[in-house]
């Protein structure tokens, strides 16, 4: 789970590998760091991130070929709202989100 959770973060949404550890890495997550420990028998994450994009359509489409389905039964979202939910392999929550309609 952990390289798949790796490979998430690294190759599909191409964040900055900051540092690189035996245990774990440490990635740049807009102005915040995003640490990923390799625990094994971590039951589930207790954390939901929000990824920002400039067109949730084109988004979707790069997120589904790169194998990352959207998982819009976490949370009902408005039928207006201009976002969807992904999740990364280790089971953290995170919300696409477009720019809001004006």
């Amino acid at each position: 789970m952990y390289q798949q959770t790796v490979a998430f973060y690294r190759d599909t949404l191409a964040l900055p590998l900051i540092e690189e550890e035996k245990d774990g890495c440490i990635f740049q997550f807009g102005p915040n760091r995003l640490w990923i420990d390799d625990v094994p028998n971590l039951s589930h994450p207790d954390v939901w991130l929000e990824l920002e994009t400039n067109d949730t359509e084109a988004a979707g489409s790069f997120l589904k070929v790169h194998g990352v389905s959207r998982r819009d039964e976490v949370e009902h979202l408005r039928e207006d709202f201009n976002g969807f939910f992904i999740s990364a392999p280790n089971g953290v929550i995170h919300l696409v989100v477009g720019p809001e309609e004006v």
